[in-house]
């Protein structure tokens, strides 16, 4: 009678996997981008006017753009829910 070896390896943390997991990260890329392009089109369309530029104005548009790259990814139509 022959028996195989069994090993149990154990796992990493359900935090770890999330983290490391390619839609979190497509996430955050995508989070990122918008972010960028919520203070570009700040300072395209407002910003260049303005001498000085209250902070509350870009982080407004900043989140609104992150706001919107999170939806993209996250949305049932992303995740082909429809």
């Amino acid at each position: 009678m022959e028996f195989k070896k069994f090993e149990i390896e154990s796992e990493s943390g359900w935090i770890k996997r999330m983290i490391r997991s390619a839609h979190v990260k497509r996430s955050v890329v995508f989070i990122f981008f918008g972010a960028l392009i919520g203070f570009l089109y700040f300072y395209f369309t407002e910003g260049k006017q303005m001498n000085i530029i209250p902070s509350g104005a870009i982080i407004k548009s900043i989140l609104i753009g992150g706001f919107f790259g999170y939806f993209i990814t996250n949305s049932p139509c992303a995740r082909n829910k429809c």
